[in-house]
């Protein structure tokens, strides 16, 4: 561990040069920054981890059920578990893909779970990202410059290898793919997250692609490389949001998505990792009903927790929360990324009554949650000091065959002593997560 210490800056500095950043759209203009790593890193017991594997696999098992549903018969509407207007006036719930059946009936191939561990120990779910997830690459890079600069650090401790994620996602790819290449396509350039598209076509073989050389024609979808020949792309891993990825289909004015590619995809003729319409899973309202998600599709009780979550939709709930207004976390259910979040001991008295005559207006906008004292991870501060600070910890959970858990993730934590929020848009970093084998 020491040996990983004193060569943070030397990692730090590869980093940089491998240009390991993200980017973030602030007042108009685009920045790109760093995202700091610690060398400390988080440390999962193998028991511990396998107990976390069987939750993860469970909740996104029946999330992948719900979304096949919702897009189809819509059972557990029907059946009075969830109310039907959480589904339709959800943000990510898309009228075009109803009655849209993807390949191999996979619609989140790649989820990204986010967790905390509270301070007696117990883990609860934070959120459900079924979206487009990332994050995966930067754990992948850092243990990879890592275990060129210390790598007694990982077999002294006997840590699991996490250098399989770009395989299992090939694998998932292939496993989908309808006939052709596997293609990621990326918004270009410019997008936050552009390090993590190029690196993840490098490792999984996959062409990286803006668009730009993408057509569709007969409804098939064909990668035109720079000799002019044109090739049938059978899987597209897609890091474009839903709303851009086809103007024929979604917001019109999109000038990042490809033509028909939905009307392609509608048809069977290629596969979209991840689906559209996910967002509808992602909602911080439909958040509330997984556990009883689990229990409606699979007949079991949910291994891992969520938050205790109140929603103001329901009058019980609603009474709860403005008693206890003061002591609870209020999210806006349609912001990502550690916005819309407030706490309601941070508000001023005026502020409180206003954002409480808001609440009462649309109560289906939020969800309330009890505060979760996280479990403080130790970083190094500027000076080099070991400081406590609140992470979570982002596990990746990847559905073909069969669901598997990459035995890593992406732990976030804040550099703020006072906050709780350790979005990397917010100015968080992030560190290795090890699991161990024995």
């Amino acid at each position: 561990m020491d040996d990983l210490i004193k060569k943070s800056e030397t990692i730090n500095k590869l980093l940089a040069r491998y240009g390991v950043k993200f980017g973030i759209y602030k007042n108009g203009e685009f920045k790109e920054q760093l995202f700091p790593f610690d060398p400390i890193p988080r440390i999962i017991k193998h028991d511990e981890f396998s107990y976390l594997e069987k939750g993860l696999k469970q909740r996104v098992d029946a999330l992948n059920l719900f979304l096949a549903d919702i897009y189809g018969p819509k059972h557990i509407v029907k059946d009075g578990i969830i109310p039907e207007e959480f589904i339709f006036s959800a943000k990510g719930f898309l009228a075009p893909c109803d009655g849209v059946t993807p390949p191999k009936n996979i619609y989140s191939h790649i989820s990204g779970i986010d967790l905390v561990q509270s301070k007696d120990n117990n883990w609860y779910i934070l959120e459900d990202n079924l979206r487009v997830p990332s994050g995966a690459s930067y754990p992948m890079i850092a243990r990879d410059l890592q275990r060129r600069g210390a790598p007694e650090a990982f077999s002294d401790n006997s840590v699991l290898d996490n250098r399989n994620y770009a395989d299992l996602l090939k694998e998932i790819m292939d496993h989908v793919n309808t006939g052709g290449i596997n293609v990621i396509l990326s918004p270009g350039r410019y997008n936050a997250a552009f390090f993590e598209h190029s690196y993840l076509a490098e490792k999984t073989g996959a062409i990286l692609t803006t668009g730009k050389d993408i057509v569709c024609e007969n409804d098939n979808l064909y990668y035109i490389d720079y000799n002019g020949r044109k090739q049938r792309v059978g899987a597209v891993y897609r890091r474009i949001s839903d709303e851009y990825l086809d103007p024929m289909t979604f917001y019109k004015e999109s000038v990042i998505g490809i033509p028909h590619i939905f009307e392609a995809y509608r048809k069977g003729n290629v596969a979209l990792i991840n689906a559209p319409g996910n967002g509808v899973a992602d909602d911080k309202g439909i958040y509330y009903f997984v556990p009883k998600m689990i229990r409606y599709y699979l007949s079991q009780d949910a291994i891992l927790m969520n938050a205790p979550t109140y929603l103001p939709y329901y009058e019980k709930d609603m009474s709860y929360v403005l008693a206890n207004f003061d002591k609870l976390v209020i999210k806006d259910v349609a912001e990502a990324g550690g916005y819309g979040v407030v706490f309601g001991s941070s508000l001023s008295a005026q502020k409180k009554e206003e954002f409480i005559a808001l609440l009462k207006s649309q109560p289906r906008r939020f969800i309330a949650q009890e505060v979760i004292d996280f479990y403080d991870l130790d970083i190094l501060d500027e000076s080099g000091k070991s400081v406590p600070r609140k992470a979570d910890l982002r596990a990746f959970v990847l559905s073909g065959n069969t669901t598997k858990v990459w035995p890593s993730g992406l732990t976030r934590f804040s550099r703020n002593p006072d906050s709780f929020i350790v979005n990397s848009s917010q100015g968080g970093g992030f560190k290795d997560t090890w699991v161990l084998s024995q």
